[in-house]
């Protein structure tokens, strides 16, 4: 584990207007490959948005500089221990291709949730799933066009 690098921004890949429960992404991520989970320890994020805009707080974490073992979650292979993953609910279309369905709550919520973030941690980079790895949709919208529409331009990596 070490030093916090990025704050990395997913979606659920689930279609738009479908609300996602945390017991749903903790079977999706936790249960055995046998019954249809990833098999993981562990949740693959630290907080979630719903699509009334409220943050759910899925895995504990000290609000640190540091990622330390108990904090660790499962968001992008390679980056996990230098990383904080949040998700919003949504990111496809009805057929399932990727598609920003934030809701204005979850705009709202985000924006703020990343603004606290990013002043109390400048240094952090914030990105999309995708930024980290080329073959990922998530989070389904260009974080760092997003970053710069809500005035932040420093510490922002795109593909």
């Amino acid at each position: 584990m070490g030093k916090l690098e990025y704050l990395v921004i997913h979606c659920t890949a689930t279609p738009e207007g479908r609300e996602v429960s945390s017991a749903e992404i903790r079977r999706w991520h936790t249960s055995p490959l046998s019954e249809g989970g990833r098999g993981w320890k562990r949740v693959g994020y630290t907080d979630m948005i719903h699509l009334d805009g409220s943050v759910e707080r899925l895995v504990e974490n000290n609000e640190d500089a540091w990622v330390d073992e108990w904090e660790v979650t499962n968001g992008v292979k390679g980056y996990n221990g230098v990383s904080r993953h949040i998700v919003y609910v949504g990111g496809t279309d009805k057929a399932g291709r990727p598609m920003d369905t934030r809701t204005a709550a979850q705009k709202a919520a985000m924006r703020r949730y990343v603004e606290d973030f990013h002043q109390r941690f400048p240094e952090v980079a914030i990105v999309g799933h995708r930024d980290l790895n080329p073959r990922k949709a998530c989070p389904s919208f260009d974080v760092g066009a997003w970053l710069r529409s809500i005035g932040i331009t420093d510490n922002v990596k795109t593909r």
